[in-house]
């Protein structure tokens, strides 16, 4: 008998079409006929031998495909080839009916991963392995009851593995080397029996053992059964495991368990660790959609089977964007083509990924529900049913949530102003100052107090003092950023939490705007005019206090300080000079040896570009990580260094250890990003400042073109009589110069023409007042438009929302630099950042190519 000349692929899809034909031209021992339709295929095929293998896409309810299969079944090299059908993946909830002489079947999305085992499977079928249940033609694979059944075969002479199926190398992820040639009790151990027992039994009876696999082992049972293979007796195992991802039993298990796993933010978890563990995923992640005070959804759990990693802000996932949208997402094994646009994708390495909308009765996305692994994705029969559910019950859970989140805020918000209350605020403060804690973040407290507001109250009455109030919330609300926190803690007195503090001065200038702001006319409903003022009292935290009591206490101080300096101002609490002594004594001295005891950590933080958001350069910023205080943030050692002349050796070293890290990464990247390392006013008016500078260079073999050395504004170029020399003599060492926090001093205009400036970065106090203060919306605008006219690049620093950046994108500032794309990473999770925009890069590129 001649031998067979080759597979046909009968498609209407031309998608379809070419992942068929890609399918088996890569394997290189076939020859591939590519058809529309029958009719196609009946003038490829004239004079052709017989075929090896039919596969026919069935579209639809499948009468055409049916209807094509008598077509093709009259074609003499159609005539008596074996016919495998490839179904739509919409069909996978329906029943499957197929015609006569359909040997196999799978759906379009299992192409790439099981059209080669199942046309395996059909080879051996038809040539030499029999049952001895189905006689001759039967094939031992059809004779369990499941077509994704994970079984093997097991010569019984040997006790080793000859044959096992697709589905148990997926659902294990077990390599071929891991499987075939195996001892049967490397694979599968059982309880009660010895794995020669049930080789030598071959009963049909279930016994429970645990099948190994790449996360270590699944619980399950297998049944035995002598079977013939190549001629041969064998003895045939098949596995059912107690995953709910391998069995629809087990599916509906998992469902009911996680549907009783209770309410609140308690049961999210525990209902999503069911499903991450039950399922046998790598990543799970339940998302709302309601916006956090960044204007950003909000994470509610994860879970992650791999190490620790710098995760990607929610408006870099585009998957989760489409899905908070109400698109559902279901790649059971091709996720990785995702990468490209979903930086999360690739850095955690999915082959299987799955987004579904958490929706009310209304269709109102509540949420996300966002699951991936590794391997392939279990059986979509299972898995879409599965999240479908899983979907149904997270997002009932968050529609509790936010109905409860809905009933408290009536006893948590001021009914005249709504504002938080003090309960509230009070919990907002200690979350504020546990995150503080772990970043290392400083933030400042204002206690605001209206000044003889009871007069108002008792002369003109309470609706007047009413309005009072209510001007008085829109007063200070309009002069803070959307990140801060306002509140009224009683009566007429208020209170502000400004976050993300880098310089105190900042803070004094919003304390002095909003006792400007206070304190000018107001007009109530007949027309009168009031003359109200405010006295404000300042904190910091850590510097004031490390507890949310004494912070508030120091405030409430510095504000009848205030008020017995004449009112209508602003005070900063100052402890008593003793104490306020001896902590600094304490931590000068600790400064002194936090360098040689490894107590200092340089911080990187990364500069985009503003129109593709791709990373550019990135910013060294240094951190004291005191052991008992923990991180402590530049904003209050910086000072101390300088006060000490400790910032001359601090600054070096951080030059030095900057630099080592640019140019390994450069070594290993080679993505030519810029590093900015700051130069405080006492470096500046070193003389042997180049020889330091150099010297770093040399040391680290960095490229001076990469360096960039930040000077602050408000140093003075008549204060320091070696700035611009020094700045001169940078710029013939082929450094950079930036001007940092543009914008703040006296002399803007004076430096851009002096100074041997390349960029300037605008300051984080005017960035974060867009979409607020129309003032320093002007000042943001005329500064980039005047940097561009001199030729110099523009940064702006602390961008934190999509408002700050559409704003500075429509204006053309060249980069930006913010919490909205990446916080301070330490240099080992940079250099994982770094790690993955490379290989997204390389994924590009090698698309293009």
């Amino acid at each position: 008998m001649a031998t067979p000349a080759g597979i046909l692929v009968v498609a209407a899809q031309r998608e379809l079409r070419r992942a068929l034909f890609d399918t088996f031209d890569r394997d290189g021992h076939f020859v591939v006929h590519s058809a529309r339709d029958a009719t196609h295929a009946g003038i490829l095929l004239e004079g052709r031998a017989a075929l090896a293998l039919i596969v026919m896409v069935f579209d639809g309810d499948g009468r055409e495909a049916m209807a094509g299969i008598d077509v093709l079944r009259s074609l003499p090299a159609c005539a008596n080839a074996p016919l495998i059908a490839v179904l739509d993946d919409s069909a996978m909830l329906k029943p499957v009916v197929l015609p006569a002489g359909v040997v196999d079947w799978l759906y379009a999305s299992q192409i790439e991963h099981e059209l080669l085992a199942r046309w395996q499977r059909v080879r051996q079928a038809s040539t030499h392995v029999k049952t001895d249940d189905h006689g001759a033609g039967g094939d031992y694979r059809f004779a369990f009851d499941e077509l994704d059944n994970e079984w093997l075969v097991v010569d019984p002479v040997r006790g080793r593995i000859v044959e096992y199926s697709p589905a148990l190398a997926r659902h294990s992820g077990l390599a071929d080397h891991e499987l075939r040639g195996r001892a049967l009790q490397e694979v599968l151990a059982f309880a009660d029996v010895s794995a020669e027992q049930v080789i030598a039994e071959g009963a049909r009876r279930w016994y429970p053992c645990r099948r190994r696999s790449v996360r270590g082992v699944d619980s399950g049972e297998a049944s035995a059964r002598p079977v013939r293979h190549a001629g041969r007796d064998a003895v045939a195992l098949v596995f059912r495991s107690a995953r709910a991802g391998a069995r629809a039993e087990m599916a509906l298990a998992l469902l009911a368990r996680m549907f009783g796993a209770g309410s609140g933010d308690e049961g999210i978890a525990e209902a999503a660790r069911l499903l991450y563990e039950e399922m046998g995923l790598d990543y799970v992640a339940v998302w709302s959609a309601r916006q956090d005070d960044g204007g950003a959804p909000v994470q509610l759990i994860q879970y992650w089977r791999g190490d620790e990693q710098p995760w990607p802000g929610p408006h870099l996932q585009s998957s989760l964007r489409l899905v908070l949208a109400g698109q559902a997402m279901l790649h059971q094994s091709d996720a990785a083509r995702l990468a490209q646009v979903d930086p999360l994708l690739g850095q955690l390495g999915l082959a299987g990924f799955a987004g579904w909308p958490l929706q009310d009765e209304r269709r109102t996305v509540l949420g996300a529900l966002l699951v991936g692994s590794r391997q392939p994705l279990p059986a979509l029969a299972i898995m879409q049913p599965v999240l479908r559910c899983a979907a149904s019950r997270f997002a009932h859970a968050l529609e509790l949530r936010h109905t409860r989140e809905q009933g408290r805020a009536e006893g948590l918000l001021d009914a005249l102003t709504g504002l938080p209350n003090r309960l509230l605020f009070n919990d907002r403060l200690d979350t504020v100052i546990r995150e503080a804690n772990r970043t290392g973040e400083s933030f400042a407290l204002l206690f605001v107090d209206l000044d003889r507001f009871k007069t108002i109250n008792d002369t003109l009455g309470h609706a007047v003092g009413d309005q009072v109030l209510l001007t008085t919330t829109q007063r200070l609300r309009g002069s803070v950023r959307a990140s801060d926190t306002v509140a009224r803690y009683a009566g007429d007195e208020f209170v502000v939490i400004l976050r993300h503090i880098v310089k105190n001065e900042d803070v004094l200038r919003i304390a002095e705007k909003v006792v400007q702001v206070m304190s000018g006319p107001l007009r109530i409903d007949d027309g009168t005019e009031l003359q109200v003022t405010a006295s404000i009292g300042v904190s910091f935290f850590p510097d004031d206090a490390p507890d949310a009591e004494t912070l508030l206490k120091h405030a409430d101080e510095a504000m009848y300080a205030a008020k017995s300096l004449g009112r209508n101002n602003y005070q900063i609490f100052e402890g008593r000079a003793e104490q306020s002594q001896q902590q600094n004594l304490a931590l000068k001295s600790g400064l002194r040896h936090a360098e040689h005891k490894g107590e200092l950590r340089v911080f990187y933080q990364p500069q985009v570009d503003a129109v593709t958001e791709d990373i550019v350069g990135m910013e060294a910023l240094v951190r004291w990580e005191h052991p008992e205080l923990g991180f402590i943030g530049p904003g209050f050692f910086i000072p101390l260094a300088e006060e000490t002349g400790l910032i001359v050796s601090i600054g070096e070293w951080v030059l030095r250890a900057a630099c080592r890290h640019a140019q390994e990464w450069e070594r290993r990247y080679g993505l030519g990003l810029r590093l900015g390392v700051n130069l405080s006013a006492v470096q500046l008016m070193q003389p042997n400042l180049l020889e330091i500078v150099a010297s770093a260079l040399d040391e680290s073999g960095l490229e001076p073109g990469l360096l960039e050395m930040e000077v602050t504004e408000s140093i003075s170029i008549k204060a320091a009589p070696n700035l611009v020399q020094n700045l001169q003599g940078l710029h013939r060492l082929g450094c950079r110069i930036a001007i940092d926090d543009f914008g703040t001093g006296a002399a803007s205009l004076d430096y851009l023409r002096k100074l041997p400036a390349d960029r300037i970065k605008i300051d984080q106090s005017f960035v974060r007042n867009i979409g607020v203060d129309p003032d320093d919306e002007a000042i943001v605008r005329a500064t980039i438009e005047m940097a561009h006219r001199l030729k110099r690049g523009v940064v702006a620093e602390g961008v934190e929302l999509e408002q700050h950046m559409e704003f500075l994108r429509a204006n053309h500032c060249d980069e930006l630099q913010g919490f909205l794309f990446c916080r301070p990473l330490p240099q080992p999770a940079f250099d994982k950042l770094l790690q993955e925009r490379q290989r997204l890069l390389a994924g590009v590129g090698g698309s293009v190519a």
